[in-house]
């Protein structure tokens, strides 16, 4: 699949919630995009050399949606929620692989800004589809537009909606089971979602957060723990960048 290296262009940004930022760009990285893969996003800053990468949340004909957290006042994700329409934006994708949409009953479960890519995988997955979101409180950003793909549940840390506590306490309470496990969000949830797939037999798909630097595999940086060992590193590694994000929960350790 090529990478493109664009120049693209601020169609809209708004605010979805606090820190929750949502942006369209237009872009040619549209036009080859699966879901579940990223782009990385470069600041206007000399001091951050290092992009940015963010999930695409959804895909348009000549455009991608970004949703992304703003995580510090001096920080690359700071710069980008103060663009507007119109504003020049440089991008690099689409990178790293999808999610697999064949016809298989699936539960797609998305914890904090985990829950961005489930947007666009409900959107092209085909078969049965449960949507179960893990939210801190009732900010539950984006579960409104996810209801119009599937039947959402979802789970809240401190029980003011849904079911009180992890997705997983959502999934147990109500009795949701499928053929397929698609997920997304932070490690500890992840580890928690692959154990419980493995004790029921489910076949599990998680895509990984870590931190990176280049994004095409060349750095090394994201390496994560593999259960077998990757030619490119000769070793117990898979780089999440391109190996990844999606991997099947057999292939790695967490």
């Amino acid at each position: 699949m090529t990478k493109i290296m664009d120049n693209g262009k601020v169609i809209s940004q708004d605010e979805l919630s606090k820190d929750i930022f949502s942006v369209w760009i237009k872009t040619d990285i549209a036009k080859d995009t699966l879901p579940g893969q990223f782009v990385n996003v470069y600041t206007k800053n000399p001091s951050k050399l290092l992009p940015r990468p963010i999930s695409i949340c959804e895909v348009a004909k000549d455009s991608i949606r970004l949703v992304y957290r703003v995580t510090g006042e001096d920080t690359g994700t700071k710069e980008f929620s103060k663009l507007k329409a119109g504003d020049d934006i440089k991008v690099l994708g689409p990178l790293g692989n999808g999610f697999p949409t064949d016809s298989k009953s699936s539960i797609l479960i998305g914890g904090g800004i985990g829950i961005p890519p489930m947007l666009e995988l409900a959107k092209n997955l085909e078969g049965e589809k449960m949507i179960v979101l893990g939210f801190r409180d009732s900010d539950t950003f984006l579960a409104d537009e996810l209801k119009q793909y599937g039947k959402v549940f979802i789970a809240s840390e401190d029980g003011s909606t849904g079911t009180k506590g992890n997705v997983l306490d959502a999934i147990r309470e109500n009795n949701i089971k499928a053929d397929r496990i698609l997920a997304c969000g932070p490690t500890p949830m992840l580890r928690a979602i692959k154990k419980y797939a493995s004790e029921n037999n489910i076949e599990c798909f998680l895509s990984l957060e870590e931190k990176m630097a280049c994004g095409i595999g060349a750095c090394l940086a994201c390496t994560c723990n593999s259960s077998e060992v990757d030619s490119h590193s000769n070793v117990k590694n898979k780089r999440v960048c391109t190996e990844g994000p999606v991997f099947n929960a057999l292939e790695v350790e967490l």
